[in-house]
């Protein structure tokens, strides 16, 4: 069945923020049932490792909730259970299918349908949101990195994960060919949905660069942010941290 796509450039959301974001939930409720598969095919299996070494930059931390924010089939929330036994996890993503989807690898976390823009959590509920692959699906990045900047308590930490648009010439070539022709490509041989992952391949174009949310994100209040580039630029880890106004 056709539907009208999300808007891949960030830019152009602006005014259309709400049909971003109805666009979005239905395509990946489409997409979910083979999500996890195109994740690992796409990936050869390195995403693991980009998720192993974002969720170290939390671990560490003292006891309280975490969130995985724009949690999609619970990778990140089956990590977080494992790295911090004991603590609370809440998975939360805006596709009630993609949460249908993982909720049996991590059964004993939370599971809350809510978008990333309007979270129902208290102020400071939180210790540490981790999100892997969402912020650049947000119909406006920066009012979700100040929606989580509310939920986190004060010394708490923010990391993002993300295929940030590229700044290095081998990286934006790369990019630019697997955009093209590869990921649509696997998206419409694997799921039947080329259209889906079209988008998918245009948004990574169409987002911040990590530099220009590392920005955001102090804009947004918070601080101490750094980031580092992974496998040559192609995923990038962005830390933050939540400090006392």
């Amino acid at each position: 069945m056709s539907d009208v796509q999300p808007i891949a450039d960030l830019h152009e959301r602006r005014g259309e923020e709400a049909a971003h974001g109805s666009s979005a939930r239905r395509m990946f409720d489409r997409i979910a049932p083979t999500y996890d598969l195109l994740n690992r095919v796409m990936s050869a299996g390195i995403d693991g490792r980009w998720r192993a070494r974002a969720i170290a930059e939390v671990a560490g931390l003292p006891p309280g909730p975490v969130l995985d924010l724009c949690a999609g089939t619970m990778d990140m929330s089956a990590l977080l259970v494992r790295a911090r036994p004991g603590d609370r996890v809440v998975a939360v993503d805006f596709s009630p299918a993609m949460l249908e989807a993982g909720r049996r690898k991590v059964p004993q976390a939370e599971i809350v349908v809510a978008d990333a823009t309007s979270l129902p959590f208290a102020d400071g509920e939180m210790a540490a949101v981790v999100c892997a692959f969402g912020m650049r699906n947000l119909a406006d990045p920066v009012a979700g990195a100040r929606e989580v900047r509310r939920v986190l308590r004060s010394g708490g930490v923010f990391v993002t994960l993300e295929l940030f648009r590229p700044t290095r010439l081998p990286t934006r070539a790369f990019h630019r060919a697997y955009a093209r022709h590869v990921l649509p490509l696997l998206g419409a041989w694997l799921s039947g949905d080329r259209a889906a992952y079209d988008y998918l391949a245009r948004s990574m174009a169409g987002f911040f660069t990590r530099r220009e949310y590392e920005n955001a994100l102090a804009r947004a209040g918070f601080a101490n942010v750094r980031g580092e580039d992974r496998t040559l630029g192609i995923a990038s880890i962005v830390r933050a941290e939540a400090v006392a106004p």
